[in-house]
């Protein structure tokens, strides 16, 4: 989401007639794009933004803008008193406050270039930053902000907001403006985006969301994230079965193990209600990829608790699992009433386990694309190899010296790790193994 916020002040301010820097240092207008999940996110975003005053102090007519969580959607005031160099704060996702900013300051308003360049691309495309335009291959998408369900753990409500679907025509002209400047991919997202519509009474919901995209030319796969295990519904699922565009690549967060853990997060559904919903997924979609979430360390976790965290997984075999270790968060229900009564030490034996455990399941599920073909769409070269993904989200090399950038490539796979493949492209020969001879005299 972040990422998205980001490109969405970049097409902004581009809009006005600035231009990507490569540095602070070189930059008249610094933007912090920050996260509060974590405590530690929450302390780099303070420590890099302290940092600047030197900047700003050398160069006054220079505007730093604080943007994110961090500001959140009601304003901080005490951010303003320690961050006295900031001269914008704002919310997620909206760029307005800079905007109007600049558009204060005296040369912007003798700029009538700049002014009518803004209004006449006010129109809800989406101008990717010039460095970007035609250079990126996958893009995400905001379709609903923020969040109505909370979390005992979670400061994102309080942050964010409650839930705001975005008009199924904005999110369309978007995606074809995108589409427009290169991108064949994109990734719908929202804190719970199977709740998209869900504020609008009778109006679209996600699955008619996904066809209306699956139609736009050019457009050549579709994603969606995060999903909740409450409604990821059976329309939703024959939905992506049905289009050819939606890949079939889950993400339905568990959180953890045991019902006694789930309830004091506050996720109102069981670990039995759990494996019914995997099911349904591999009914409708046999040959999806699943992702899941789980945090470990979460006030009153036993290790008993743990072990059901630890069985689950090993039941039944997800693609991939995000693991954290509990971060109380000031403001957040566990952070208010629930003690942190696991140690840090014992948090992450707990993270290295789960991770331990998910390395084994993701090889196993690897080992099976060995000798078989599988379409990739490529990003980019990296390190001197292409780089793509699966429909199932599945990560994938391979070396050859034509430009496929961009392109949906058929790869024949010759090796398989739990967190990449690598193979080469169907029809190719394989690459000839250097040979030798040893001899004696």
């Amino acid at each position: 989401m972040n990422e998205a916020d980001s490109r969405r002040v970049g097409s902004e301010l581009e809009k006005l007639g600035y231009h990507y820097a490569p540095s602070a240092a070189q930059a008249d207008v610094i933007v912090i794009n920050t996260c509060v999940v974590r405590q530690s996110a929450e302390d780099k975003a303070y420590g890099f933004t302290a940092s600047l005053k030197p900047l700003k102090q050398g160069n006054p007519r220079r505007t730093i803008a604080l943007m994110g969580c961090l500001v959140g959607v009601k304003g901080n005031a005490r951010l303003k008193k320690s961050l006295p160099h900031v001269d914008v704060f704002m919310p997620p996702g909206d760029p307005g406050p800079l905007i109007d900013h600049l558009l204060e300051q005296e040369q912007l308003k003798l700029n009538a270039f700049a002014l009518a360049r803004r209004h006449a691309l006010q129109d809800g495309n989406l101008v990717l930053p010039a460095h970007l335009q035609h250079n990126m291959i996958s893009a995400h998408v905001p379709v609903v902000y923020g969040c109505n369900h909370v979390c005992s753990y979670c400061i994102i409500p309080a942050r964010r907001g409650v839930e705001r679907s975005r008009p199924v025509g904005d999110i369309a002209r978007e995606v074809r403006s995108l589409v427009a400047q290169g991108v064949k991919e994109v990734t719908l997202l929202g804190q719970i985006v199977d709740r998209y519509g869900y504020d609008a009474p009778d109006g679209p919901r996600m699955p008619d969301l996904l066809r209306t995209l699956n139609d736009i030319d050019g457009l050549e796969r579709i994603r969606f994230l995060t999903s909740h295990p409450n409604y990821m519904d059976e329309r939703l699922l024959q939905t992506v079965a049905d289009l050819p565009k939606v890949c079939e690549h889950i993400e339905v967060p568990i959180q953890a193990g045991h019902n006694e853990i789930l309830a004091a997060m506050k996720r109102q559904y069981t670990v039995d209600d759990y494996r019914r919903l995997i099911d349904r997924i591999r009914h409708y979609l046999p040959q999806t990829g699943i992702a899941t979430d789980i945090i470990v360390g979460f006030p009153g976790e036993t290790e008993a608790h743990f072990q059901g965290t630890l069985d689950v997984l090993a039941e039944l075999k997800l693609d991939v699992c995000h693991s954290a270790m509990y971060s109380p968060r000031p403001g957040t229900v566990s952070a208010k009433i629930m003690p942190d009564d696991v140690s840090p030490e014992e948090k992450k034996r707990r993270l290295h386990a789960v991770n331990a455990l998910q390395e084994t399941v993701a090889a196993e599920i690897s080992r099976r694309y060995e000798g078989k073909s599988v379409q990739i769409l490529v990003e980019e070269k990296h390190k001197g190899k292409w780089k793509g993904r699966t429909r199932t989200n599945k990560l994938v090399f391979f070396e050859d010296e034509q430009d496929y950038k961009g392109k949906l490539v058929d790869i024949h796979i010759e090796w398989a790790g739990p967190w990449s493949m690598r193979g080469r492209p169907v029809g190719k020969r394989p690459k000839p193994v250097p040979e030798f001879i040893l001899s004696s005299a």
